[in-house]
């Protein structure tokens, strides 16, 4: 089992998945619960649907919960099925990541830094947070999974990536906190988000206390 990190409390997870089973050994961790979608055609996508399940199923038991599958609302937001949970997952393969919480909103982002975030940096970063980033790729993804982690948390598809969230500017280390903000009709929420810079990726979700 190809299980990274996990780190508990009473109320919520969060897991770490790398890839390395096929899809037989994926497919017996999770059982007859979900069966990959016929229309999921490429390999690495169907590993990736089948990892994500053994993550959300490895946090689940932690929390002392039998995993009965995911289920989607009508704007693609996944739920561990059958519970009043919150959830939210995220792959940039061969690593898999979630985050579960019994009560809040939550939202984790996984991405590999590469050159293409400067690229595409001018669409989807404020200003000030185009001038913060300057050319450090690395905090460049920060910023990347801060907004979709932001995302995940608002739950619908309906933002401008460089008005509706914003992103306070912060000194990279390894790990941190950042301030994010979601402002939709002149109503602002503020979501505490923490990141870890990793070798080879960099994940960030939002808090809900010390976790």
């Amino acid at each position: 089992m190809a299980l990274e990190k996990i780190t508990m409390t009473t109320d919520r997870g969060w897991a770490l998945w790398k890839i390395d089973e096929d899809e037989e050994a994926l497919a017996a961790l999770i059982g007859n619960v979900d069966q990959i979608p016929a229309t999921i055609h490429n390999t690495k996508k169907r590993l990736e649907w089948l990892a994500g399940r053994a993550v959300v199923k490895t946090i689940m038991t932690e929390l002392g919960l039998p995993f009965k599958g995911i289920v989607k609302d009508e704007f693609g937001k996944p739920f561990p099925k059958a519970y009043d949970y919150q959830l939210s997952l995220s792959h940039s393969f061969p690593y898999v990541a979630a985050l579960v919480d019994r009560d809040i909103p939550v939202g984790i982002d996984l991405e590999q830094p590469k050159d293409k975030l400067l690229r595409v940096a001018p669409r989807v970063l404020h200003a000030n947070e185009l001038a913060d980033a300057g050319d450090d790729v690395i905090k460049h993804c920060i910023y990347w999974c801060a907004k979709e982690a932001l995302i995940k948390v608002y739950g619908k598809k309906d933002l401008t990536l460089a008005e509706n969230l914003i992103i306070g500017p912060f000194t990279r280390k390894m790990e941190g906190d950042i301030p994010g903000r979601i402002i939709v009709n002149d109503v602002e929420r503020i979501i505490l988000l923490y990141y870890q810079v990793h070798p080879n990726f960099v994940v960030v979700f939002n808090k809900r206390n010390a976790l």
